[in-house]
């Protein structure tokens, strides 16, 4: 057996076969039923001349049909790419050519979109359509359901290797969506579990997962709320499965409906992404009755690649003292790089969260080296060992990511700004690629973000740098009130940043909406802050 993925999650089956494994929109699957039905897909794929390093895209609400084409296509050796289903038909166009599709698993309520697009890819092979109760007109797409029927249950497949691919497709907040790739190892040990973030131990056996999953005999019940789409449901759904956990998943974020499943499926751990989740969250716990639910089983929240702001924190310890809340900070291109716990009174931010990294992860200076821990350096988040092999068919963009030290050490450094703190934690600034220059001060928006929401009045915000003849670019706020609230003020805004961030960091101008632009993992379109806070 290999750190292949497929291998891995066949080695669960073996050992938790009768285990719930997937609980989504009513359907239900136990890890043998799983296997079974991905076994069906993938000869039905392999029939279809689908096979080694082909692509195969899922487009879709989280369902169980998504897992099961997740296997499906990791047991014939293919390579799955997520789709963002917000995306238009050009979005959609740029993203099948740019990965390469040769057969599509999609939901048919997305039919009309795809109606102008799938003509023009001509590597696509073959196309299944997931039922969902809509009527669009799906065209020469199989049925998904009618596809498996009759199909070989038996794991027949050949022998993996762990350097088979897996590819996440990230971004598309400041640019075009980028493909990762990753070997399935590599990808593993950086956001499967291979390294526990707890203790730094490394498995060094794939069987080893089996034998934590063991360790619990019932497994724990996680419900990861984000789109599959994104890396960390995706991760929650694999990670989970190579340890015998029950996975429960939502199609769409509804926070009632989150409370709900809680209480029904017995959840133990949810993972959000920051805010645009949990204050929602927070909000109907905390000003609706929801006593009729038992939320007993429910011990943990983690949050990752999205601002969780000071106070959503505090209102959720307020709301709820028992739980075990964690921060944890990573990335498509680097894997996990740290995390850390969530108690009252200490969620002040200097910047992002400041965590204890993870193994292989350190903070590097412009020249590579190592910044000195307490030095006060600003440096970017780097991580070695288990990274990347490249972004598809973007040599220049690899290039500039993947970057190899003098003494011939490869690290992925996203961009990610950050200081090693005289502990040996490390607090995260932002991203460089939407941090604000200002009169050569380097300003990142997350922390100004974090100062304003602490505002009694802001529901959400986003924000940019905006052109100034004087310094260059000065700060804008694209701001959300809360609902029932009068519109902050510049003056208000402004008097509140001061008392948490530098006066160079206080913005410079607000633009108030009804309702700030996020993808649906809550991660905010800065395109679009851009454009509304630019506009004449």
């Amino acid at each position: 057996m290999e750190f292949n993925l497929a291998d891995l999650f066949e080695n669960a089956v073996d050992a938790f076969g009768e285990r719930t494994y997937l609980v989504c929109d009513g359907k239900r699957r136990t890890y043998a039923e799983m296997e079974k039905r991905s076994n069906q897909l993938a000869h039905y794929l392999q029939a279809q001349g689908i096979g080694p390093g082909d692509h195969v895209g899922i487009y879709a609400l989280n369902s169980v049909e998504w897992i099961e084409t997740l296997w499906a296509v990791f047991k014939i050796r293919a390579v799955w790419i997520n789709i963002n289903y917000r995306y238009v038909e050009d979005e959609l166009s740029y993203l099948f050519d740019n990965a390469d599709i040769d057969a599509l698993v999609f939901q048919r309520s997305f039919a009309p979109r795809l109606a102008n697009v799938l003509p023009s890819l001509p590597r696509l092979k073959h196309s299944l359509v997931i039922e969902d109760g809509s009527d669009a007109d799906t065209g020469s797409a199989v049925s998904y359901e009618d596809a498996i029927a009759g199909q070989s249950f038996e794991r027949d497949f050949g022998p993996r290797s762990p350097d088979d691919r897996y590819i996440l497709y990230t971004g598309g907040t400041t640019g075009m969506p980028k493909g990762v790739v990753w070997r399935h190892e590599d990808v593993f040990f950086a956001l499967g579990g291979g390294i526990d973030p707890t203790n730094n131990h490394r498995v060094t056996t794939p069987e080893e997962m089996v034998e934590k999953g063991k360790a619990n005999l019932t497994g724990m019940v996680m419900l990861p709320i984000a789109p599959l789409m994104h890396g960390a449901t995706q991760w929650g759904v694999m990670g989970g499965s190579f340890i015998g956990n029950t996975i429960v998943l939502i199609p769409q974020f509804n926070p009632r409906r989150v409370f709900e499943l809680i209480a029904q499926e017995r959840v133990n751990a949810i993972m959000i992404t920051g805010d645009a989740m949990a204050r929602p969250l927070v909000e109907i716990a905390t000003e609706t009755d929801i006593s009729d639910l038992d939320l007993s089983s429910w011990i943990a929240l983690a949050s990752t690649a999205a601002l969780f702001s000071a106070p959503v924190k505090e209102a959720f310890i307020e709301r709820f003292p028992n739980l075990f809340i964690t921060e944890a900070i990573g990335s498509s291109e680097g894997g996990s790089n740290g995390y850390t716990m969530i108690e009252k009174g200490k969620t002040a931010m200097k910047g992002g969260p400041t965590v204890t990294p993870v193994r292989d992860t350190l903070v590097l200076d412009e020249n590579l080296e190592p910044v000195v821990a307490g030095s006060g350096v600003t440096g970017k988040v780097a991580r070695s060992g288990n990274i990347p092999l490249e972004y598809y068919k973007d040599p220049v963009k690899t290039s500039e990511t993947f970057i190899t030290d003098k003494n011939g050490v490869r690290y992925s450094v996203p961009g990610d700004y950050a200081t090693l703190e005289a502990d040996g934690t490390i607090t995260l600034l932002g991203r460089g690629s939407i941090s604000i220059n200002s009169g050569g001060e380097k300003i990142y928006p997350e922390e100004v973000e974090g100062a304003i929401k602490s505002h009694p009045d802001v529901y959400d915000c986003v924000v940019v740098g905006v052109p100034d003849e004087r310094w260059g670019q000065r700060v804008a706020a694209v701001i959300q009130a809360n609902e029932g609230a009068q519109a902050p003020t510049l003056e208000s805004i402004q008097d509140d940043c001061r008392q948490r961030i530098s006066g160079y960091k206080v913005p410079r101008e607000i633009h108030i909406v009804d309702e700030i632009m996020r993808s649906p993992s809550g991660k905010p379109d800065y395109r679009w802050a851009s454009e509304v806070a630019t506009a004449k």
